[in-house]
């Protein structure tokens, strides 16, 4: 049954937050202030599906993209552009204040750039047994077809045709394929992943298409079905081969403005220790002014990270190694001889190694974090081991979502 809502804020998914009955509901594509016309949704009692929008916030702007609302990809295209920087900045404010922690947060860096440099798309079968090719509907499993995407870069041009063609070939396996490509110098680096074990035939198809579109490189799960170049993308002074299915950050823009933040603020440190180092976007840099000790779980990121040193000029040295800092975090002891420590980690934080650097005497760390929330909790390590917390910086290179990344100081 639909009813009437009025808007009171945007919440920390995008979606604005209204009160239905005395309770808190979440209508997503709307705006604070807005009056709307809003229907539940089966089974989740707190959503409310959008229908109209019946008294329009000033802020609110077309979107402009067809697939906006239809697509589960983009929260948010309907919003003012320094409204929307206002609100990203606000979400680091608040979940900082919550966790008890002040520091100054610094204006919003858009580094979106020329837009997303890697995307994973999706095919399935639908309930009518028809193949469909892009992104995942809105709170579902269901694909909306998508024949372009307008916030990826335009090395990725083409993506959503090959994506479409190799589908198209694995559609005998009958399985659900996640088809990740990223947009190298070289061309699109791809990688299926969701096959299952390949026939001869089917992996000379697939060879085919990969010359047909001119695939830089083409892996399953990461093993090699064809390679025409070697996938690479500049890292400072550095040229890096990528391995099958790597991390990557999600713009050009967004590593290039992480990667100065993280450099500037660590200029006059000799040595550094770069935690969850990945295939070397910090450590590359970095090693411009400093010695590097660069650690990372992920050998073949490590391997990629040791090839482009060797075939690089003028750095300093890096000594890069595969370690898993989840279970076996850089202890303290070891951090002695350190004058700065950068960390990185993934969504879920780095609590462990945290703790760890909390009993260092480092007297310098650099907090890299694309989760607000685990970036906290381990900020909160640092503060209690005896650090204040001097500077955070927001990055949105994730424009239209709720996603933002920071670069925080911590000084001993």
């Amino acid at each position: 049954m639909a009813e009437q809502l009025q808007i009171e804020k945007v919440g920390h998914r995008g979606d604005g937050i209204a009160l239905s009955g005395g309770e808190a509901v979440y209508v997503p594509y709307t705006l604070s202030g807005e009056i709307v016309i809003a229907e539940a949704v089966p089974g989740q009692p707190a959503q409310r599906r959008l229908v109209s929008v019946e008294q329009a916030s000033l802020e609110r702007i077309p979107a402009f993209c067809s697939y906006f609302g239809a697509c589960g990809g983009c929260a948010i295209q309907h919003w003012q552009p320094g409204a929307y920087l206002s609100w990203k900045r606000a979400l680091v404010v608040d979940t900082l204040a919550q966790a008890g922690l002040s520091c100054p947060v610094d204006a919003v860096v858009d580094a979106h750039g020329e837009g997303r440099r890697r995307v994973v798309i999706h095919a399935r079968r639908g309930a009518d047994d028809t193949l469909r090719v892009g992104f995942a509907t809105p709170a579902s499993h269901a694909l909306v077809d998508i024949a372009e995407c307008p916030i990826l870069e335009p090395r990725l041009k083409g993506a959503f045709a090959a994506a479409r063609a190799l589908a198209q070939v694995l559609e005998p396996v009958r399985k659900p394929l996640d088809i990740h490509i990223t947009a190298t110098d070289t061309g699109l680096d791809v990688d299926i992943r969701g096959s299952g074990p390949l026939s001869t035939p089917m992996t000379s198809a697939l060879s085919d298409l990969a010359s047909r579109y001119g695939l830089a490189r083409l892996t399953r799960h990461g093993e090699l079905v064809v390679m025409h170049r070697p996938p690479t993308l500049p890292m400072g002074q550095a040229t890096v081969t990528l391995p099958p299915g790597s991390f990557l950050q999600a713009t050009a823009l967004g590593e290039e403005t992480l990667a100065a933040l993280v450099s500037e603020q660590s200029k006059k440190a000799k040595h550094i220790a770069d935690l969850f180092c990945g295939i070397g976007p910090f450590a590359l840099r970095l090693a411009a002014h400093s010695r590097v000790t660069a650690l990372d779980s992920d050998a073949g990121a490590i391997a990629a990270l040791k090839n482009a040193v060797a075939n690089t000029r003028g750095l300093k040295p890096i000594d890069a190694q595969a370690r898993d800092l989840f279970r076996r975090p850089l202890a303290a002891p070891e951090m002695r001889g350190f004058d700065a420590i950068v960390f990185d980690p993934p969504r879920q934080g780095a609590q462990a190694q945290a703790k760890q650097i909390a009993a260092s005497r480092v007297p310098l760390v650099i907090a890299v974090s694309c989760n607000v929330a685990t970036f906290a909790r381990d900020a909160r390590i640092l503060i209690d081991g005896g650090y204040r917390m001097t500077k955070v910086t927001p990055v949105d290179q994730f424009r239209h979502s709720a996603h933002i990344e920071l670069v925080a100081r911590f000084e001993r």
